[in-house]
């Protein structure tokens, strides 16, 4: 269990802090995607301008995000103090009470929107304040206590930040506020599409050795309510989705060329593979180990966090150079040989 924070760090961990550098990676990785694309094709880069919007992406989706999992805290206060792992949190141990955390996460969460209101545009706006209310409204009230799809369509909300990400970065006059999901091009819809197959698999493979807490407080998680064959059975298929994602036009464009676009698709199917072949070897019939956990689900777990960092690290590069992209894929290569021979330790699946 994580220790009870205090004080200003009672707020910060209200935020989520965990979850919200893995969003804002995405984000960033979108920005820059979408602004080495431009260089490639004019030879022109303001980097200047690319810092800057960098910074106001990190400012705003911590202010938005953050704002949607403290409200989710305010709401969740009843449940936290049944499960190990969210006993500590700032609301249930006492540290922030249920109004201060419901203001907090409202305020921020405004502040968050305006924010990029007035320093990029308003599709950025929209499609932050669609998170929030997304994530706060849909997922939290709603499915989280009503549906095992819960996390499956919950997941939206987690997958926007490319789309913010790829707003920011363009500029306002390309974009209409009449038309918010017209973003010039496919591109971030894909990463769009990426977080959220990659999401349920994710997330279902602790949910594989915590359904009993859920049982408890009664969030009706796939685990529990249908079973570790079923859970086991939809991961795989969401899985499969992702390696498909390797046949998708995802830089197949005049920026980077066939060879770009091919070398990305052999990145895109080896991750894929690679973290299929994790899912693949969940036991949920195995013993839990010291801490209570499903040392096959656990290797998963940690499996999907280096998948989705990898595959947008990859695309970055694909994006920037072609000749980096093959060095990466070379680099990668090796390293997903050589987790893929090892088997017994629960860390091996990760890459050094």
């Amino acid at each position: 269990m994580a220790e009870v924070a205090t004080g200003v760090r009672a707020y910060v961990t209200l935020m989520k802090p965990g979850v919200l550098i893995l969003l804002q990676i995405t984000a960033l990785c979108a920005v820059l995607i979408h602004d080495a694309q431009i260089w490639r094709e004019t030879g022109d880069w303001n980097l200047f301008h690319t810092g800057q919007v960098i910074i106001v992406v990190i400012i705003g989706g911590m202010l938005t995000a953050g704002g949607a999992n403290a409200i989710n805290m305010w709401y969740d206060r009843d449940i936290d103090p049944g499960m190990k792992r969210t006993i500590n949190r700032p609301v249930p141990a006492g540290t922030v009470s249920p109004n201060q955390a419901l203001w907090f996460g409202i305020s921020i969460s405004v502040l968050g929107v305006a924010w990029f209101m007035a320093m990029t545009n308003a599709v950025t706006a929209f499609w932050a304040g669609f998170s929030i209310l997304f994530y706060v409204f849909i997922y939290t009230m709603w499915l989280k206590r009503t549906s095992t799809q819960n996390i499956v369509i919950g997941g939206i909300a987690g997958a926007t930040p490319p789309l913010i990400g790829w707003a920011a970065a363009t500029p306002a006059t390309e974009l209409s506020i009449t038309n918010p999901f017209f973003l010039g091009e496919p591109l971030p819809w894909l990463m769009f599409a990426l977080i959220f197959l990659w999401t349920p698999p994710h997330f279902w493979a602790l949910a594989l050795y915590r359904s009993s807490e859920y049982e408890k407080v009664g969030v009706p998680m796939m685990p529990w309510v249908k079973g570790p064959e079923r859970t086991l059975l939809e991961m795989k298929v969401y899985a499969l989705l992702l390696i498909g994602i390797a046949a998708m036009p995802w830089l197949r464009n005049e920026a980077v060329g066939n060879e770009g676009g091919l070398i990305w698709t052999i990145i895109a199917f080896s991750l894929g593979f690679w973290y299929f072949q994790t899912v693949l070897r969940i036991d949920p019939k195995e013993e839990f180990d010291e801490k209570g956990r499903l040392p096959t689900a656990l290797r998963s777990f940690k499996a999907s966090l280096y998948y989705l960092a990898l595959m947008f690290i990859g695309l970055v590069i694909t994006a920037l150079n072609t000749w980096a992209a093959i060095i990466f894929l070379a680099m990668l290569g090796g390293n997903l040989a050589r987790t893929m021979t090892k088997k017994d330790d629960v860390e091996t699946t990760t890459l050094s």
